[in-house]
């Protein structure tokens, strides 16, 4: 990277670019603070077109921060389910609860105290700080991060909490401070659209594709820089899908740890044979008729990926427990909440 490399020359071509290409999208149509917030959050690891029915749904049944803190749990869990990570939206129905408690149900407008929120971080803040308040604030995400390692040519690693803090420094000084709000959309624009993460960046399109050192030196597929990922552990598990005719036997996961609180389909730890499996539904005090294989699936979490046999396990006796209970296809629709990675073994 240059040292001498003049980021205040990104600026207006930037601003001058997106007015022309940024994608509709609903949340900006309307962007308050409450949508923004809502909006960045499920956009952490999810792409966009995913999250617009999400999105929309979420708006509707909680429209603003009083309905978001006093939603029930389990609704709110289905609401979200789909998103994964389900302790964000926990974390946001904490941070409007404290926002309901002690800042009159409005966010903050202010950067510092959006940071006091649970969940909020530097990246949310700085969003909803520009976004909906028009203030001067750096939002930096991977896609900022990509960008600007590309543009200045920069080795700094990505993974770092360290780089991230740098580049938000190095981008403060150049917000406009007449339009923070668009100056953070259109730096995210340009790497969701053009600079994308998979795939050869289109430089043609791109606003700084004179100003870009990566493109003009033919580097850009060494930028960004990132640490390799470390290997996930693998967890094998036989999935059990006992049914009392179109009734489906769930039980609640622990209240801490991966997926807390949801609801699951029971399951055996390994690779388990019919005949263990029929001797785990028998000591549950229910009564197997049938068992049929449900196929294989595997789902791929940040740090395990779960790989999965399943079975179904047609059983002649109701039974509900305090660890168990039978759920109609309604209530598994509309009531409880089922983690993505049974997605396979979803049976109404």
């Amino acid at each position: 990277m240059r040292n001498d490399y003049d980021l205040q020359q990104l600026v207006e071509p930037l601003l001058a670019w997106y007015p022309l290409h940024a994608r509709e999208l609903p949340w900006r149509s309307e962007p308050t603070p409450y949508h923004v917030w809502v909006s960045e959050i499920m956009l952490q690891q999810t792409r966009v077109e995913a999250v617009k029915p999400y999105y929309a749904r979420f708006i509707e049944a909680l429209p603003d921060i009083r309905a978001l803190a006093e939603c029930e749990e389990d609704r709110l869990l289905k609401l979200w389910e789909g998103l994964g990570y389900y302790n964000r939206v926990r974390n946001m129905q904490l941070a409007a609860q404290t926002v309901m408690a002690e800042y009159g149900g409005v966010l903050p407008a202010d950067y510092d105290e959006l940071l006091k929120l649970k969940g909020i971080g530097h990246y949310t803040a700085a969003a909803i700080a520009s976004i909906a308040y028009g203030l001067p604030a750096a939002a930096v995400d991977g896609n900022v991060l990509r960008i600007l390692m590309r543009a200045l040519e920069c080795d700094l690693d990505i993974a770092k909490q360290s780089t991230k803090n740098t580049v938000e420094q190095w981008l403060l000084p150049i917000v406009p401070q007449d339009r923070p709000g668009m100056f953070t959309q259109a730096l995210m624009e340009l790497g969701a659209t053009v600079c994308v993460p998979n795939g050869e960046p289109n430089c043609s399109a791109c606003p700084w594709e004179k100003l870009c050192q990566s493109h003009l030196n033919d580097t850009t597929d060494r930028y960004p820089v990132k640490e390799k990922a470390k290997v996930r552990r693998i967890e094998k598990k036989t999935v059990l899908i006992i049914r009392d005719g179109d009734r489906v036997l769930l039980q609640k996961r622990p209240d801490k740890g991966l997926l807390a609180g949801m609801y699951e389909f029971p399951w055996i730890e390994g690779y388990a044979t019919r005949k263990a499996v029929l001797e785990f539904v028998k000591q549950r005090g229910l009564s197997p008729l049938r068992i049929r294989p449900a196929g294989d699936a595997k789902h791929i979490f940040s740090h395990v990926e779960w790989h999965m046999k399943g079975y179904v396990i047609f059983v002649e006796e109701p039974y509900v427990g305090e660890d168990y209970l039978f759920a109609e296809p309604r209530e598994l629709r509309d009531q409880y909440a089922i983690p993505a990675a049974y997605a396979k073994y979803f049976i109404l």
